[in-house]
């Protein structure tokens, strides 16, 4: 299988139809991705699919040089902030999560214990946005704090001191939930 830079590079360069095979291996990742932050079905699909028209729509941007995975979430990164903007919707998640929630494993500290998992996901859906989404990046995306600054747009040290801060008051809310007991994280 082509990797995904060269993919993108026919895309660019017309081989329009490439964009399937980038679809085919992104898209659970991204509609994933989406729903962490917004707990609803059909707006992670229509983000999802909004991350790949501008796929297309933009892949004259897409440079020899760059990292395809650092591209394609700044791209899912703008789809988001514009979404937002548009619906004017900047509340945090309900405590649930949709039924059609990724099978994919958690990372593996948290996945001993149901009752931990809940938790953490309800502290996670109690973050502000953005620092909910740094965690989702950083933690469930392995995106490296470099490629997140460039996503987001501040320095790779902005990325770590709002990492720092996002960890911080996750761990707060944590606690609060748990009654102060200390769960493995």
């Amino acid at each position: 299988m082509e990797a995904d830079h060269d993919v993108m590079l026919a895309v660019r360069d017309g081989d329009v139809e490439k964009l399937g095979l980038l679809f085919e291996k992104h898209n659970k990742h991204l509609y994933n991705f989406f729903l962490r932050q917004t707990g609803k079905d059909q707006e992670s699909e229509d983000l999802t699919q909004e991350v790949f028209f501008r796929m297309l729509k933009y892949r004259h941007t897409y440079k020899d040089e760059g990292n395809f995975m650092v591209w394609m979430f700044k791209i899912a990164y703008n789809a988001r902030n514009d979404y937002y903007k548009k619906h004017k919707q900047f509340d945090n998640l309900d405590d649930e999560i949709d039924t059609l929630a990724s099978n994919d494993p958690l990372p593996d500290k948290v996945t001993e214990k149901k009752s931990d998992v809940e938790f953490l996901e309800k502290a996670l859906n109690a973050l502000p946005l953005k620092k909910k989404e740094l965690i989702l990046m950083s933690r469930y995306e392995n995106i490296g704090y470099k490629e997140i600054g460039s996503i987001i747009g501040c320095t790779e040290g902005a990325v770590k001191v709002r990492m720092y801060r996002a960890m911080k008051e996750l761990t707060d809310i944590y606690f609060d939930l748990t009654g102060g007991e200390c769960y493995e994280m």
